[in-house]
């Protein structure tokens, strides 16, 4: 008996100790979490805007001017960031918002959200730009929106200027592609495409649908094997599978998936087993690979395509009208108006048809105090959020090394105009002007050297695929862990505790309750 209650004696200690345990745990880091929530929300006191400061104007909103303010001392410049819309998007999860397991503003960060916390106020102008002058170093920008005061659209000269105006979706110019086709580009594409959706289910279920016309508007063609293309195949597998077959038992059977690809082979930019495994991992989804095979027309109730070898077995290169309710594009980009221009007006230095020519510095050929960084440059690089991200960070390091540079030779030109007077002091001048060049010399500019990260991306049925480089060698893996790994990558990417903490409860929102089918 005595032995019994010692065992309990011991097991309730136990219980005591690990519940106290527990309870520090969750006030601490509740506790911690609740500071750090807080202090987001409470922006300090900022210098003002300096005049005897350069001023850098960021054009756009993106990885590459995101990154850039992140990392840039506003102590040494004035800064001004004109974009159209003022917000950061993490493009990476858009396919999620698609489908509606993503709200869509838990992937947006708003910009003054970054600005607010820098040591010197950063001017925020939601604006379009509408033009660059490299010779006159100007932007002219406008307001575009829906309310506009009574100044609308102005110029404003920058000593440095960061292009990061992003790319606008490559249509090949195939006909019906703007008009009928819906992108996978910004915020608004992904909840258009979830209302397009939405609105083709119902309109499947309306009485006195044919079979035919029922078969048409649930047969969903998304354009483009690259990452985005995939993942949202994915991902309206997983919307499939998980919900839409407990609300709409009778129309979810004729539910279709297809993914064209001109090029032979969907990911092109993964390993070879990393492939096979996707496309194997479609095949059992039951999404349909069209591999080498060309889009040759979208009209509002079906594609044309020209098959290739992966087509019916029919014959390869016949034509073929398919009926579909939705035509996602996801094939490529192109650059915008305005890159064209500003290109147009550097004829000499800027004969890339592909984007904007930056030397190994970033800076953009032909423009004196311009950089151009992310979508918009044509260079060795891949147009990827991962390189934009480092090209921004990169040009925050070297803005800290062109304002040193610029403070030591303001120091010896003040020191030259004390050079008047006897030969001491001549002598000493000449010594300190000697000791200031030292220093500039010392200043080195480094180019830029992109470091690949990985590739990662989600093919549905909560599995991923990672081509990671690790001790020289890549890594190349799929399946349920590298899902895990995939999510765990995107939470810690994200630029703000909010942000992690959104996207994490949407996801756990979904497990529990699914994903809302209403329509707006």
């Amino acid at each position: 008996m005595y032995a019994v209650r010692a065992s309990l004696s011991r097991y309730r200690r136990f219980l005591q100790g690990l519940g106290r345990a527990t309870l520090v745990t969750l006030l601490v880091s509740g506790g911690t979490f609740y500071y750090l929530a807080r202090r987001d929300r409470s922006p300090g006191a900022q210098l003002p805007f300096d005049p005897t400061k350069k001023t850098i104007v960021v054009l756009g909103s993106g990885w590459g001017a995101t990154s850039l303010l992140k990392g840039l001392d506003t102590a040494d410049y004035n800064v001004i960031v004109v974009s159209p819309r003022n917000y950061f998007l993490f493009t990476p999860l858009l396919p999620s918002v698609a489908v509606g397991t993503l709200n869509p503003r838990s992937i947006l960060q708003p910009t003054r959200y970054l600005t607010r916390f820098k040591e010197r106020e950063v001017r925020v102008i939601e604006a379009e730009a509408k033009s660059v002058d490299p010779i006159k170093k100007t932007i002219t920008f406008a307001d575009d929106s829906e309310i506009q005061g009574l100044v609308s659209s102005t110029t404003i000269p920058y000593d440095y200027l960061v292009y990061a105006v992003g790319a606008e979706t490559q249509t090949f110019g195939i006909p019906g592609v703007k008009e009928h086709a819906l992108f996978m580009k910004e915020i608004h594409d992904a909840e258009r495409m979830q209302r397009r959706f939405l609105d083709c289910i119902e309109s499947a279920a309306f009485p006195g649908q044919t079979d035919e016309e029922k078969d048409r508007l649930l047969h969903i063609v998304v354009v483009g094997g690259g990452p985005t293309g995939v993942e949202l195949s994915g991902e309206v597998h997983d919307w499939l599978e998980e919900d839409l077959r407990s609300w709409y038992p009778e129309l979810a059977p004729r539910i279709r998936i297809t993914l064209v690809e001109a090029l032979p082979s969907v990911l092109p930019m993964f390993s070879k087993e990393l492939i096979q495994y996707t496309e194997s991992t479609f095949r059992e989804s039951k999404i349909d690979v069209l591999t080498g095979t060309m889009v040759k027309g979208v009209t509002e109730s079906s594609v044309r395509l020209k098959l290739g070898k992966e087509g019916d077995g029919k014959g390869e290169g016949r034509e073929v009208d398919v009926p579909c309710g939705v035509v996602v594009w996801a094939a490529g980009n192109t650059a915008r108006q305005i890159s064209k221009d500003l290109m147009a007006q550097l004829p000499d230095a800027q004969t890339n048809r592909r984007g904007i020519a930056i030397d190994d510095y970033l800076r953009l050929a032909g423009a004196r105090d311009a950089f151009a960084i992310g979508d918009c440059t044509a260079s060795s690089y891949a147009p990827t959020a991962q390189v934009a991200s480092q090209q921004g960070a990169y040009l925050a390091r070297l803005f800290k090394q062109l304002a040193k540079r610029d403070a030591i030779e303001a120091r010896i030109a003040a020191v030259q105009g004390e050079g008047e007077g006897g030969e001491s002091k001549v002598a000493a001048v000449d010594e300190e002007e000697k000791k200031l060049r030292k220093q500039l010399d010392r200043v080195k500019l480094k180019p830029f050297q992109y470091s690949h990260q990985g590739s990662l991306a989600y093919i549905g049925s909560d599995k991923a695929i990672a081509d990671l480089p690790i001790f020289g060698r890549n890594w190349a893996s799929g399946g349920v862990a590298t899902y895990l790994f995939w999510r765990s990558a995107y939470l810690s990417t994200l630029f703000s505790l909010r942000n992690r903490t959104l996207v994490a409860s949407d996801w756990l929102r979904v497990k529990l309750f699914g994903r809302d089918t209403s329509r707006e």
